[in-house]
């Protein structure tokens, strides 16, 4: 729905400014586009959507290429500010530039067709992605979603629209973050997030923060449903591995609830499943 004026058929549209802070022209889709395209570098930024900081071998193994070819990759990624670098020793490490592009690559995988499964380890690990992963640094799939909606039932969130669930409402794209979030922070916030280890006074001042709001949620690729990211989300995320309540398979993004998880997860927010570890 457009809440604004009209523009002019002839109006000139808005230009974007440059690296170098000088005004330009429309945005280069396609040479952004072009990065994702090739699936050594896709294989890269998937490997870092789960927020961590990995070496050039790490990235290399997973995307079965050659240090020297890796090394080109990395290049043109950090070109075109997709990843970026932090030296610690002798050493680099890699990470994705940040939410924006882990949202990219979120919505990408909403509409690209999947890959045929050749292995019953390739099916199972998509299934396993769709149970439970990490979206950047926050929790997706089934377990973020049912995590989402437990907060709405124990009064941590309300929604806003009159709706009391996760479900995608009129207008929400697909697997992004949604520009308005229908819900806020509710009355029983600070004592629910607190039985799950997240001290939510302490993160509250980052509400002013325009570049990380406490309250955030995405729209689940693969469950079509709302789930909570933000600041909030960061640290729900942090304070549940922490606890070791879940914890990090062997493949990027992928999260497996432990024993104890599902003890505590059921205890704190009535969510029921078997432990997967």
């Amino acid at each position: 729905m457009n809440t604004g004026k009209a523009n002019p058929a002839n109006a000139p549209v808005a230009s974007r400014p440059t690296a170098g802070g000088t005004r330009g022209g429309d945005a280069d889709i396609a040479r952004v586009a072009a990065l994702f395209a090739d699936r050594s570098r896709a294989r890269v930024l998937m490997a870092l959507a789960d927020g961590r900081r990995l070496p050039a071998s790490v990235l290399a193994a997973e995307a079965g290429v050659s240090a020297a070819a890796m090394s080109a990759h990395l290049n043109k990624l950090r070109a075109e500010h997709l990843i970026t670098v932090e030296r610690s020793g002798r050493h680099r490490y890699y990470a994705l530039a940040g939410p924006k592009v882990a949202a990219t690559l979120e919505a990408l995988a909403a509409i690209a067709p999947a890959q045929p499964v050749t292995s019953l380890r390739q099916g199972t690990r998509a299934q396993r992605l769709r149970e439970a992963r990490t979206c950047y640094d926050h929790l997706a799939g089934a377990l973020g979603v049912a995590v989402t909606q437990a907060l709405i039932d124990r009064g941590a969130l309300v929604a806003t629209d009159g709706v009391a669930d996760t479900s995608r409402r009129s207008g929400d794209a697909l697997s992004a973050p949604l520009r308005a979030h229908p819900y806020r922070l509710g009355p029983a916030a600070a004592p629910v997030l607190a039985e799950l280890g997240v001290d939510l006074p302490a993160l509250l001042p980052a509400a002013s923060d325009a570049r990380r709001p406490v309250l955030r949620f995405c729209l689940d690729w693969t469950e079509q449903r709302h789930h909570l990211a933000g600041g909030l989300g960061a640290a729900l995320a942090v304070a549940l591995f922490d606890a070791g309540w879940i914890a990090r398979r062997g493949a990027p993004r992928e999260v497996e609830v432990t024993a104890a998880g599902a003890a505590g997860i059921a205890g704190a927010l009535g969510i029921h499943s078997e432990p997967t570890r």
